[in-house]
């Protein structure tokens, strides 16, 4: 019953609140998650957003991609914090119709089978690669590479995901194989 339940308000979430977007099959988002774009939010098939996360920029999201709890994806220039003689409170933002400043070009990219961990905040422009993963409370400010780890304030590499090519190469051949 609990899964019927789940099932509904998904689908809710895609065809009704979140309709405008571009949301592909077998998508669940956990409770108090928000997403609100500009211009474009596109999420693959096969996405998990967790509890109380947010995405709040242009992004497009791959197919196979899990965000744990308090994920944010929030843009860089939201407020015209340069508008001279307007406090910041009161300066221009992006979600204005006639917002002209910067950042309105500016896309989160997110590639096939990422993890991205709790709590981690991404930087509007970023490209993170296919199978990356971002460690927990990680702050995101520039691109990161395919089948790599990454962490931190800001984040950078750890390691790479497999410890050699042979095993990245037998992971990619196995799951364009079953899931592409």
């Amino acid at each position: 019953m609990i899964k019927l339940i789940l099932k509904l308000r998904d689908l809710y979430l895609v065809k009704i609140k979140w309709r405008n977007y571009k949301i592909g099959e077998n998508f669940h988002a956990g409770i108090r998650v928000r997403l609100w774009a500009k211009n474009c939010l596109e999420i693959g098939k096969n996405f998990y957003i967790g509890r109380d996360s947010q995405i709040e920029t242009n992004c497009k999201i791959g197919n196979h991609v899990i965000f744990g709890n308090r994920v944010a994806l929030v843009g860089k220039y939201d407020h015209n914090f340069q508008q001279i003689g307007v406090p910041i409170r009161l300066a221009s933002q992006i979600r204005d119709h006639d917002y002209n400043w910067k950042g309105l070009n500016e896309t989160i990219i997110i590639e096939d089978d990422v993890w991205i961990g709790y709590g981690t905040i991404v930087m509007g422009g970023v490209k993170i690669g296919t199978g990356s993963i971002i460690a927990a409370g990680s702050l995101v400010t520039k691109d990161v590479e395919s089948y790599a780890i990454y962490g931190g304030n800001p984040a950078k590499k750890i390691k790479d995901r497999f410890a050699t090519t042979d095993e990245k190469n037998e992971h990619i051949q196995r799951f364009n194989s079953l899931f592409k």
